[in-house]
């Protein structure tokens, strides 16, 4: 397997659209990484009490998938290099990139009171990646820009100062990578709506994950088909009942196309408690030993900084620094 790095901000709590468009992606393969990327979080106004907790949270749910096992789980901030190599790219890229980059557009452009770090935020996020020398950087869709402005960094920076860097390729599902709302379905899923049916969190009872999915928004009719554009809610609900089980969408689709929406949601419902409900009860678990979950993050720290102190060298003795 590729050696690989990815990250996750611990900024509220993690949906399920996060776990099947990148997390269920992220394999414990020996050698590759994967980061709390806390300092990606401050970006954004932020509560120093809630940043602290959701760290561990997202910590323990790192840990739960079994990311420490093989790989290496960290927190971003516990590593120097990673914001250090991130000042020596903020010299190299270019303002009209970062200008055109979907997030800030979307979340900074216009608005006086948006942080400069929220308009850097892609090239933090190339700092990650470049420092572990990976090949495979699985995300989801909405990172892919990110990614693809890392390669632009990179190819840069090797062409002026010599073959540093590692030319990483984005690695994104098939399927799923773009999970939608449960109450618009024309719109992503996301940790931040407002709305707690909107989403399904990976923290959610069996019971509350039942009840948002029966009340999903779903489409005129009852016949229960793939047909993103004509039948965006059931197709979304065919999509994650997909890529949980493992079914092809053909063969769920034919399970359930005559029985109405109520049977099929249940069936959907089912499917999605079933994966999520041992995750929950890991994340549970090692959440009640905070000694522990430090003690693994310690370790991974080590690791990381084993690999990123001499990168950033080999980065300071290419550009000129002594």
């Amino acid at each position: 397997m590729a050696k690989a790095f990815s990250g996750i901000q611990p900024t509220g709590q993690i949906q399920l659209g996060n776990y099947i468009g990148a997390l269920r992606n992220w394999q414990p393969d020996p050698g590759s990484f994967y980061c709390v990327v806390d300092l990606h979080s401050i970006s954004a106004p932020w509560d120093p009490k809630e940043l602290r907790q959701n760290t561990r949270s997202t910590a323990a749910l790192l840990l739960a998938l079994g990311l420490g096992e093989g790989s290496h789980v960290f927190l971003q901030s516990h590593v120097h290099e990673h914001a250090e190599l991130a000042w020596i790219l903020n010299c190299l890229g270019r303002m009209g990139e970062l200008n055109r980059m979907t997030q800030f557009k979307s979340k900074g452009r216009g608005k006086e009171d948006a942080s400069v770090g929220l308009f850097t935020y892609p090239l933090l996020m190339a700092s990650d990646i470049l420092l572990y020398r990976v090949q495979e950087v699985p995300v989801g869709e909405d990172q892919k820009q990110h990614v693809e402005l890392t390669r632009d960094i990179a190819l840069r920076f090797n062409s002026r100062f010599g073959p540093v860097f590692t030319v990483p390729e984005p690695r994104i599902a098939d399927l799923g990578a773009r999970v939608m709302s449960l109450r618009n379905p024309l719109e992503k899923m996301s940790k931040s709506d407002p709305d707690p049916n909107s989403k399904i969190l990976l923290t959610d009872s069996d019971e509350v994950i039942s009840k948002k999915i029966m009340t999903a928004v779903t489409d005129s009719g009852r016949e229960v088909a793939y047909e993103p554009k004509e039948k965006p809610g059931v197709s979304n609900l065919l999509e994650i009942a997909s890529t949980l089980s493992g079914e092809p969408i053909e063969a769920l689709a034919a399970r359930f196309r005559d029985q109405g929406y109520g049977a099929f949601k249940r069936g959907v419902a089912d499917i999605v408690v079933e994966v999520l409900r041992p995750l929950r009860q890991r994340v549970e678990a090692l959440t009640a030993d905070v000694s522990e979950i430090d003690r693994r993050l310690e370790e991974g720290r080590a690791a990381a900084e084993r690999e990123a102190r001499p990168m950033l060298a080999e980065v300071k003795e290419a550009i000129g620094l002594l």
